[in-house]
Formats: C-alpha cells, sequence, structure tokens
C-alpha cells in the first residue's frame, strides 16, 4: 500500500507550510481577523451589512489557498490582476466569484448602484431645508481628503496614488473605490478595504471626537424644526434634474456616480414604488453583499504584506481624522454666525458616511439633551458631503489623470 501524503490532500494546510512563516502568520491573522470581523458585524458594534460579508471572504480566501500548478500557489475565488483576454475567459470559467468581480466591481458598476440606492432612500428635502449651511459644513469635511494629499506627497506616495489615499477621508465607499480604480489600480485592494475598515470604525470613533471638541452645554443645543421651510416633491424634482446635469457638465468624469445619486433621487421622489423597492432592497443591499464579499476575498496575505499597507492604514485614519475635524470646525462656525441657534454637532454629519454619521449626530446630542432633535440637519450636512465628496474625487481624476 502506498503512503499518504496528507499534506497532498489537504492543500490549504500544505500551502501554508510551504509559504514559510511570514506568509503562513499573515495567512492565520487574517483567518483570526475575518472570524472577528463576522462577530463584531453579526452583534452590531461594527457595520453588519459590509463586516459580515467581508469577513467570511476573508477567513474564507486566507484558508483555501492550493496548488494551481507545481510551482504556483493562488485560490479559485478570483484573481484581479488578469487582464488578457484569453487568460481572462479561461478565469471566468474557474473562479467562481471572478464574473461578479469583472463585469460589476474592476469597472466601478457595483460603486454606482450603491450610490442609486443610497439616492432612493435619501430624502433631499433635508438638504434643501438648509442649503447653504449644508454645503458649507459638508465642504469643511471635506479637510481631509485635501490636506492627506500633500502629506502622503512628502512621504513619498505618488501623486495619483495619494490622491486615492486622500480620498478615504471622505467616508464614501463607493467613492473611494471609484476614484482608486481610476487613479491607483495597482493599489486599489488595499486601499478599498482600509476605506471601508475605517468607515466601519467611525462608529467607534467619531463619538469620542465629538465629546473632545465639543463642550456638553454646546451639543445640547436645541433647534426648532418648526421654522424649516416645506419642500414640495417638484422642488425636490427640479433640484436633483439640474444638479444631475450641472455637475456632469462640470465632472464628466464622475458623471456615472452623479447620474446615479440623482437618479436615486429621483425615483424616490416620483413615488414609483416598483424602482423604489427594487433599488432600495435588492440592488442596493445586494450590491453592498458583494462589495463585501469581494473585499474579503481579495484580502489575501500577498495583499496585506505589501509594504505600502502600512502607510495606507497611518494615512487613512488621519485623513478621517482630519475631515472629522474639519466638520466640526465648520459646525462652530455655523454657530457663531447663526447667534448660537445651531447646534455644532451638526458639523460631523459633514463627512458624507451617509446616513451613519447623521445617526452618530444625533445620538451624541440625544446623550446630552434627549429633547434635542438635529436629525434633519445632519441628513442633510451627509446629503451635501456625497456631492461635494463627488466633486473633490472628480477633481482629483480630472487632474491627476
Amino acid at each position: 500500500m502506498p503512503d499518504i501524503d496528507f499534506l497532498s490532500i489537504f492543500q490549504g494546510v500544505a500551502t501554508m507550510v510551504a509559504a514559510g512563516p511570514t506568509v503562513a502568520i499573515a495567512r492565520i491573522v487574517l483567518i483570526a481577523l475575518g472570524i472577528l470581523f463576522v462577530y463584531l458585524g453579526a452583534t452590531g458594534k461594527l457595520e453588519p451589512l459590509i463586516m459580515v460579508p467581508m469577513g467570511f471572504g476573508m477567513s474564507s480566501v486566507n484558508a483555501a489557498v492550493l496548488y494551481l500548478s507545481e510551482t504556483t500557489t493562488g485560490t479559485i475565488f478570483l484573481d484581479p490582476m488578469v487582464s488578457e483576454p484569453s487568460a481572462l475567459v479561461g478565469i471566468l470559467q474557474i473562479d467562481f466569484l471572478q464574473p461578479v468581480y469583472t463585469f460589476m466591481f474592476s469597472n466601478g458598476l457595483i460603486a454606482c448602484l450603491v450610490f442609486m440606492g443610497i439616492g432612493v432612500i435619501s430624502d433631499i428635502g433635508y438638504m434643501l431645508i438648509s442649503p447653504f449651511r449644508s454645503m458649507f459644513i459638508a465642504v469643511c469635511a471635506e479637510l481631509g481628503t485635501v490636506m492627506t494629499f500633500p502629506i502622503a506627497v512628502a512621504f513619498g506616495i505618488p501623486f495619483k496614488e495619494a490622491a486615492a489615499i486622500a480620498m478615504i477621508g471622505s467616508a464614501d465607499g463607493p467613492m473611494i473605490l471609484y476614484t482608486s480604480l481610476i487613479l491607483a489600480k495597482d493599489i486599489f485592494v488595499p486601499i478599498t478595504i482600509v476605506a471601508y475598515l475605517y468607515l466601519s470604525l467611525t462608529y467607534a470613533g467619531y463619538p469620542y471626537l465629538i465629546k473632545l471638541l465639543i463642550p456638553k452645554e454646546l451639543r445640547a443645543v436645541k433647534m426648532d424644526a418648526s421654522k424649516n421651510p416645506k419642500v414640495t416633491k417638484a422642488e425636490k424634482m427640479t433640484f436633483a434634474v439640474v444638479m444631475s446635469v450641472l455637475l456632469c457638465l462640470l465632472f464628466p468624469v464622475a458623471a456615472p456616480l452623479f447620474m446615479s445619486f440623482f437618479l436615486g433621487i429621483m425615483i424616490r421622489e416620483s413615488g414609483l414604488t416598483q424602482y423604489i423597492e427594487f433599488i432600495g432592497g435588492p440592488v442596493l443591499y445586494g450590491s453592498t453583499f458583494f462589495l463585501g464579499l469581494l473585499l474579503g476575498v481579495l484580502c489575501e496575505a500577498g495583499t496585506i504584506l505589501n509594504p505600502k499597507v502600512i502607510m495606507l492604514l497611518v494615512l487613512g485614519i488621519l485623513s478621517l481624522l482630519i475631515s472629522g475635524i474639519g466638520g466640526i470646525i465648520g459646525g462652530y462656525i455655523v454657530y457663531w454666525t447663526s447667534g448660537r441657534t445651531f447646534n455644532p454637532v451638526i458639523g460631523i454629519a459633514g463627512v458624507s458616511c451617509l446616513p451613519t454619521t447623521a445617526k452618530i449626530a444625533q445620538k451624541a446630542v440625544r446623550d446630552a439633551n434627549k429633547f434635542a432633535l438635529i436629525l434633519p440637519w445632519a441628513m442633510g450636512a451627509s446629503i451635501c458631503g456625497v456631492i461635494s465628496s463627488a466633486i473633490i474625487a472628480a477633481i482629483y481624476v480630472t487632474l491627476l489623470r
């Protein structure tokens, strides 16, 4: 009876042994990290819509490495680097997630679908309550996307990659994905992974930033919603159409994102129930699910061991921190110029992680004053943040591409 080589049967273990200690440790750490993300997402400590599929994908892909030939190892999930037509056709028939990646992820389509879904669930009337204040706060909250660029360049990072990294400060996942695909395709995987990790961490980090920079008596400022103007459906639809055309005209490189977002708003305001249910349900949540799953599957040990990832981790958190500070500064400026009737906590909502930052702002205010309601103004600032981050991304792409 021939000897049985157990390592040849259990190839996931065999490839871990053969890869050497560095890669083996990285794979084990990423498997554990993926399991942790699933737990944190399932318990609501991080964003479950992204973290649960991302954690599953991350743990599975780092366990399922096998011998593709006598000399090469890999997985049969997907290959982000294949582009030669005959090789692509071949791998589409083998890697089970390759069709989703090739036809939805690598061309930015999945970002557009998420944007369309965000438009459907966004009431632009909140923005039109006080459009100039909301946009001013959103512009202030882009401080991280602007300031991180020269910092990254000073560390020796090329202009295109620096711009893609700086966009992490927008806290807008689809926008970061879209920008990095165009400007930094070689490192868009770690950029997008780091971005979505940090976007989930805004749940935990931004409440402390608010408490650190805004005293309780200012967090408790009540706002009078009775004076808010009534915004009609016709006004909302007119605004959506005009803004979409105007922004597409000025920044055509980001036109797919602008069109997707404002089309979602138009569908919502038109009352097209079938489209609203379809785009706000299966399209949005299906795209979010596959976005999280693909991010996890792309998070292989080889990707994370890229030396640039450490720099990404540092600059990414710095960008989000500066954006949060910039938004709060904008909230303070509006507070002082409004006769101190504006709650400065709304400033954090200008960071466009819609609707997360708006909810964070409302919770921080409610903790200080259970009778205070700022959610309408915070949602308006967040919606403007989506628009301002798209404009910044379009400027970067137009100037650097």
